[in-house]
Formats: structure tokens, sequence, C-alpha cells
């Protein structure tokens, strides 16, 4: 058979040396001795730094490519790659090729959802018990040497609303239901009220207004599309309570980060706990730096040591259907946006 050429784009934290861990390029190349995959990494991520010496090589191994599995797409890429049949993202999100030509194309995407549900629920309860315990004071008085008593709160019986009931919240919902928490949530797909596994109250998303008005943590939990991008405002803040916290682990574009601030600043909610924020990484000038009752983590909230191994083993199982004809795991579905 023909070989199959196969290229891996894989990020790095190190972004003076990216490449892809070399058991990945061996769990890759075990699938089939007709598989021909090669990490091309650095010289994309060069690329994009504005080495343009690097254009040439990179040109031919896109000639003949058929599958790409990474993170980051180099520029012009169906022109470049016109053999071009699949990409396989590493993150659960396909946002990233939202607006690009690839999205407009015949080209097959696919994602890792699904591999990011441990990691994330259990960052979701972290932050969740950072508020009730109030966490960031304490940290706060150590800096300062301080030593003042204060009463923290539990997370039994109050209730944690999940905007968006896939993988990842429902296991929000597993590991609140065992806190004593109760468990509302929304789902794109549901069209009536009712109930669902560790979900005491499951609504229809346009019944979004009162997950907000209930809950006293809001977990934002759905994929960024266009119907989700500013999907909480200014209405959605000022229907929570004033004592609720909004936690998003999904993409910073679902909340609208203007009425964030005013509602911050006016205090219709009592904080919030960003992994991921509109821009990232997020700007030194960002207001969002400023205040006591926001906490900020650098969109790590999915990350696990053994994550790539992870990924691409979920990967390599697309890779045998890709082979065998059968179709793909995680198929983004262009018109509802992943």
């Amino acid at each position: 058979m023909d070989s199959l050429n196969v290229l891996v784009i894989s990020p790095a934290f190190d972004r003076s040396a990216p490449r892809a861990n070399e058991e990945t390029l061996r769990q890759i190349g075990l699938v089939s001795p007709g598989i021909k995959v090669q990490d091309v990494s650095a010289l994309v991520a060069a690329e994009l730094q504005g080495e343009t010496s690097v254009r040439e090589k990179l040109d031919q191994l896109l000639a003949e490519v058929e599958v790409i599995y990474g993170l980051i797409m180099p520029r012009d890429l169906l022109t470049r790659a016109p053999r071009l049949k699949w990409v396989q993202m590493m993150s659960a999100g396909v946002d990233r090729l939202a607006r690009s030509e690839v999205w407009k194309s015949q080209v097959l995407m696919t994602g890792v959802s699904g591999i990011h549900a441990t990691p994330i629920s259990e960052f979701v309860m972290l932050m969740m018990l950072m508020f009730a315990k109030r966490a960031p004071l304490f940290y706060k008085m150590k800096e300062k040497r301080e030593w003042k008593r204060f009463p923290p709160t539990v997370l039994r019986s109050k209730t944690v609303g999940i905007v968006g009931l896939g993988s990842i919240g429902r296991e929000v919902a597993r590991l609140s239901r065992a806190f004593g928490m109760r468990v509302i949530a929304t789902r794109r797909s549901a069209k009536r009220v009712g109930r669902a596994r560790y979900v005491d109250l499951l609504l229809p998303a346009a019944q979004l207004k009162q997950l907000l008005a209930e809950s006293d943590f809001v977990i934002i939990a759905t994929p960024l599309t266009p119907e989700t991008r500013g999907l909480i405002g200014e209405e959605g803040l000022r229907a929570m309570k004033p004592t609720a916290y909004i936690i998003n682990i999904a993409r910073g574009s679902i909340i609208d980060e203007g009425a964030l601030l005013r509602a911050l600043d006016g205090k219709w909610i009592a904080g919030a706990g960003l992994d991921v924020t509109a821009t990232e990484p997020l700007p030194p000038d960002s207001r969002l730096w400023d205040f006591d009752n926001v906490i900020l983590s650098p969109h790590i909230s999915g990350g696990m040591e053994d994550y790539m191994k992870r990924a691409t083993s979920l990967f390599c199982e697309n890779l045998k259907r890709y082979l065998a004809g059968k179709r793909l795991l995680n198929l983004v579905n262009r018109q509802r946006g992943y």
C-alpha cells in the first residue's frame, strides 16, 4: 500500500524548542507499517515567528501530507497541503479552526474531547473550594504574616449550575454530588425540563437565565461556537446572585469580559474563577489582575502528566478507523461548531 504521510505539530511550553515527544511518534508509527510520521513542530513554530528560511522545507513536507495531528496550524494550509484529508487537533475544542480555510473545506476535523473530564472537573472543584474556604484571603494573609481567624463556608447544600453538560460537565456533576451539592445544568440537546444522571434539574439551553439565578456557582463548560460567543453578558451576570461565583474552564470569549468587569465593580456577583480569558496570555494591563475576588490560572485546567499519551492514544484509534474506512471519533459537526 502507499504510505500514509502524517505530520505532527506539537506545542511546547518551552517555545524555544518545540518538538514532539519521541513516544508520541512511536505510538503513531506502531499503528501501521504504512504510516510515515514526521515531526514538523520546530519548522511551524519558526515560520510563525517570522523565520522565512524554513518555508521551503516545510512546503515540501506539506505538499505530501494527508493527515495532520497538532494544535497550531501553518499559514495558508490548504494551498500548501493539497492532499490534506484530515486534521486531528490535540485539544478538545476546535475553535482555533473555526475561522480558517480548513473549516470551509471538505477536510475532516476531529478533537480529543473526553480526555479532559478528570483534570478539568478536579480543577473546577479546586476553584469552588478555594472560594468556599476563602483561600485567596489566607494566601494574602500569609504574604503579610497576619494571623486573623475568619469564617469559611461549605459546598454541601450549595447549588452548582453547569452550562454545557458534555463529558466535562457530567464529571463536574458527579463530583459535585459527592460533595452534597444540588446540581442543575443546561444541555443544547435538551428539549424539555428533566433530570439526568447526577443532575437534579436539566434545562434546555434557552432556560439559561433560570440556571444563573438559582446557582451559587456557575460553571462554564460549553464549547465556543458562534452561538455561545458572548453567551454570558450583562443580562446574565445581573441574573446571578450577589453571593454567587462564575467559573470558566471553557473559552474566555464565552463571557463578555467588559460585562464581567462591570459585574465585579458593581458587586453583582461575589467573584470569578478564570482558567481562560478572551485574550491569552492575559495582558499585564488587564483589570482582571486587580480584583482580590478573581482567581486566575493560565489555561492549565486540562493539564495532566500523561496528556500527550492519552491524546495520542485517541488519535491512534482514529488512525485505525481512518485506514479501515470507519467513522472517526469526535468528528466535528460544522453546523454545531464542535
